[in-house]
This record gives C-alpha cells, sequence and structure tokens, in this order.
C-alpha cells in the first residue's frame, strides 16, 4: 500500500502588512530561542554556574516590575 499524503487545504493569504508582522514575530521568537538554546548549551558543557554568581530570583522578580512600572508610568 502507498501511502498518499494528506490533502492540504486551501489557505488564504496575508497582506503585504500581516506577513511582515509575522515574519517580524517569528525572528523575535527564534532569536529568544536561540539565547536558551546557547544556555542550556554552556551548561550542558560547562555545569551549572555557581549560586554565588547567580541573582536571587526574588532580586530579578522585583526589578522586572521595577521597569514595567517605569514603563506603565511613561505610556499614561
Amino acid at each position: 500500500m502507498s501511502q498518499q499524503p494528506a490533502p492540504v487545504p486551501d489557505r488564504q493569504p496575508l497582506d503585504e502588512n500581516a506577513a511582515a508582522s509575522v515574519l517580524a514575530y517569528a525572528a523575535d521568537q527564534r532569536a529568544k530561542v536561540d539565547v536558551l538554546a546557547s544556555v542550556l548549551e554552556d551548561i550542558a558543557e560547562n555545569g551549572y554556574p555557581a549560586a554565588e554568581s547567580g541573582v536571587l530570583w526574588e532580586e530579578a522578580r522585583d526589578a522586572h516590575l521595577e521597569r514595567l512600572a517605569d514603563e506603565q508610568h511613561r505610556v499614561a
């Protein structure tokens, strides 16, 4: 028995601006994944970083919330 490929549904083309937005989003997501992959590769090759060299998650969270609040004040 030969396997027949599944039928491809018709697609609705995007206008130029929508296509550009989707491509920009894809590039942004790909860049984020590349950063994550490089961190994981570094951990696999060199092991976990020492706890003393890191930032406590509470400090990272508070700094991020502070940045978000600053951005919100600038927009408002």
